[in-house]
């Protein structure tokens, strides 16, 4: 997972946060903001308030990375925050990897709509 496939800056975040198209479930709230032709990065505020343990924490940010990993091709031109909500903590890994393809398929299918109405 390369560097440069991540979102590094406070001030990319509150872009994606200002400007982002939301989607949510039990598990996760998804931000996705278009940025045209770029290649996609990936952003996760994965909270010590709703996840206790380090372990847990990192569990999840390791399947979120590996679903965004396999994914990369569909989400070019997106940059994408994904928040955890308390019941991630408990979900197991195979819930928590189809929660997130979930969401990067919304993400998918809401930039192929701009990028029809665009046009």
């Amino acid at each position: 997972f390369e560097r440069s496939k991540w979102l590094l800056s406070a001030t990319s975040y509150r872009r994606v946060i200002k400007k982002a198209t939301r989607n949510h479930d039990k598990f996760f709230i998804v931000l996705c903001h278009n940025k045209g032709d770029m290649p996609p990065q990936l952003g996760m505020a994965i909270s010590r308030k709703n996840c206790r343990t380090a372990i847990t924490r990192n569990r999840i940010k390791r399947i979120i990375r590996e679903v965004f990993r396999h994914y990369q091709a569909q989400l070019t031109g997106l940059d994408i925050v994904v928040i955890n909500k308390p019941a991630a903590a408990l979900a197991r890994n195979n819930v928590i990897a189809e929660s997130v393809k979930g969401h990067f398929k919304k993400c998918s299918s809401i930039k192929q709509k701009i990028i029809k109405q665009e046009s």
